[in-house]
């Protein structure tokens, strides 16, 4: 069992992966306050689906290099492996969006949107892997 993280300064997507089937479901996004993650809410996420691994999605540029996005999510990686002591990937999340946009049919912005990338990532990382934090 893995859980997924699209990390956003308002929101956070989240989804559970099943490593022996290689699926993923979306779960309910998580809000940020001030572009700060609710710790008390992701600890309740552990607590609950108490996975063996967590996988966040890495915000590339087009051609590889890191955007805007990248150390905030790096940072974010970093903090969930020290609060917790859990094992963190990170999985390149290219095109998320635009996938989960299809996938749903929401074309705004909506943190269902948010999961469904959550899912793509975890999917990405069910397939291939991804590099350990």
């Amino acid at each position: 069992m893995i859980l997924a993280f699209d990390y956003g300064t308002q929101k956070i997507g989240v989804a559970s992966g099943n490593e022996l089937l290689g699926t993923a479901s979306p779960l309910k996004a998580l809000p940020c306050k001030n572009t700060q993650p609710n710790w008390d809410d992701i600890a309740a996420l552990l607590k609950e689906w108490e996975p063996e691994a967590l996988v966040v999605g890495l915000p590339l540029n087009m051609d590889g290099t890191d955007s805007e996005s990248t150390a905030r999510a790096k940072k974010f990686a970093g903090r969930l492996k020290g609060r917790f002591g859990i094992k963190v990937w990170l999985v390149d999340e290219r095109l998320t969006t635009r996938e989960a946009r299809e996938r749903t049919g929401i074309q705004k912005a909506d943190s269902r949107v948010d999961s469904m990338a959550a899912v793509i990532i975890a999917e990405g990382f069910l397939s291939e892997g991804g590099q350990p934090v």
